[in-house]
């Protein structure tokens, strides 16, 4: 068992390279380019929405329960439809935003820390250190947005860049990790 404190480089480190590398997936490449498109008429909807809808995350048509489900006025309004889920931000702080996403990428960094701790010796093989940290890293980074498409509606290709971006995520880690695990004393 290797002792949690004596992997707060390869935490740390971790997390700037992965911050890194999403950086270059988000900036440089087109991956993500036509993850969302204009909406039409987008004038006359902001309109619409702007003084009427606050900040937050909404489901239309709502429905408060499953007795309102179930009611004929409810599959109506489905029937009708449109159906979908809406979040208006109140506005956007890039910094703010980043700095959760480095967040993220440590408390990730710290759980496959502290399960690699807990299973791999110090002298670990690095290869066997690799596909153990790239495993937990991948439950952290590839398969968070999965839920998207199955509860909001995402298109699955969006998900699916997402899910490739959280292997490239995941295998960084991974190397960090075994690049930086402590030999054996």
């Amino acid at each position: 068992m290797v002792d949690l404190l004596a992997l707060w480089l390869p935490i740390l480190l971790s997390a700037v390279f992965v911050f890194l590398v999403s950086s270059v997936i988000h900036m440089a490449l087109p991956i993500h380019k036509n993850d969302y498109g204009q909406m039409p008429q987008e004038d006359r909807v902001l309109d619409a929405l702007r003084g009427v809808v606050p900040a937050g995350q909404y489901r239309f048509p709502w429905c408060g329960s499953m007795q309102e489900f179930g009611t004929p006025a409810m599959q109506e309004k489905m029937r009708r439809g449109p159906m979908g889920t809406l979040i208006v931000l109140g506005g956007m702080n890039m910094g703010r935003s980043l700095g959760q996403w480095f967040a993220l990428c440590v408390v990730v960094g710290l759980f496959v820390a502290y399960q690699a701790s807990l299973c791999l010796p110090a002298g670990t093989d690095g290869m066997r250190v690799f596909r153990f940290a790239s495993a937990g890293a991948m439950l952290g980074y590839a398969f968070a947005s999965v839920d998207s498409s199955i509860w909001k509606g995402v298109k699955w290709s969006t998900t699916w860049k997402f899910v490739v971006d959280g292997v490239a995520y995941a295998l960084v880690t991974g190397a960090t990790f075994a690049w930086l695990w402590p030999a054996a004393a």
